[in-house]
């Protein structure tokens, strides 16, 4: 079969869907992944075929996404900040939002931090490690560690840190366990920044959430309750008044209906300049505080 008729049959199952210009991109992230074939490899040669036993892949993955299965989760792995990462079921898939959270992390780093050789980083609810991995491997002198309740989601986080050759210090713990998650974290010492994206969505949200999202990623690192949507940020503000430094930095991705109640409550806390940075799509989406200096 040609897979210019792949091709074409791609948009005509799915164009309704995705759209032309979505399925064009899924149609070659599958053939480059499958069969190792690139655009230019088409464009060169229009008549390039795939075998009779070569087919089924694609197929499957024709009928999953028309099933509205998400293709990071078809091609096992996701772009995240210029590196690759393995993704499952088990992950939330990595979004575009929360490449600006690293960005944000890393420019305040290199501005507030370049007279330290060392820093001390943890990651709270660190999923596929995307931020995680991805600070250490843009700061050289950094310390990385990275909390997840889940310990499938922890088993594919370690295997990002090895396909992206850097050291993180993972723990499987439930921060909402405030008492036992404070005793890992005292172990870790005093830390310059902490960082989280935990779960946000509330309940009343979820009729905003694409199919693809609600009914294939993992429920437990999207959705919190209506009744008490903050309740991750008060237990982690909490541990970062008492862990990290002063004049550390404390970084949340947070619900973008929810900017001015996070203000409200990260500033009862003993936390400075405490800001709401709006997203690429100006949504209120991160979270920047700091530790205020008592001494």
């Amino acid at each position: 079969m040609k897979v210019k008729e792949i091709e074409q049959l791609f948009h005509k199952e799915l164009d309704a869907i995705y759209g032309k210009d979505e399925v064009h991109q899924f149609f070659y992230m599958c053939i480059e992944s499958f069969y190792n074939l690139s655009r230019l490899d088409l464009a060169l040669d229009t008549n390039l075929s795939i075998t009779t036993e070569e087919q089924p892949q694609i197929m499957e993955a024709l009928n999953h996404l028309k099933a509205e299965k998400p293709i990071q989760y078809l091609l096992g792995e996701t772009e995240f900040y210029g590196l690759t990462f393995k993704v499952t079921e088990d992950t939330l898939i990595p979004r575009p939002e929360t490449e600006e959270l690293v960005e944000l992390i890393l420019n305040t780093a290199n501005s507030e931090f370049s007279n330290l050789d060392k820093l001390n980083f943890l990651d709270i609810g660190t999923g596929t490690g995307c931020v995680a991995i991805s600070l250490a491997k843009h700061i050289a002198k950094a310390k990385v560690n990275a909390i997840d309740v889940s310990e499938e989601a922890l088993k594919i986080a370690k295997l990002n840190a090895i396909k992206n050759e850097v050291e993180v210090n993972f723990i499987q713990q439930n921060i909402l366990d405030h008492v036992e998650a404070l005793s890992h974290i005292n172990k870790l010492g005093k830390l310059d920044v902490i960082v989280s994206n935990p779960p946000y969505v509330r309940e009343l949200e979820k009729q905003e959430i694409k199919p693809n999202v609600l009914e294939n990623e993992p429920h437990l690192a999207l959705f919190v309750s209506d009744e008490d949507p903050l309740v991750f940020y008060k237990t982690i503000t909490e541990i970062a008044e008492k862990q990290l430094k002063p004049n550390g930095f404390l970084f949340f991705e947070i619900n973008q209906y929810l900017g001015k109640e996070m203000k409200a409550l990260v500033e009862s806390y003993a936390f400075k300049n405490v800001e709401i940075i709006k997203d690429g799509f100006g949504n209120d989406r991160m979270l920047k505080a700091q530790k205020i200096d008592k001494t």
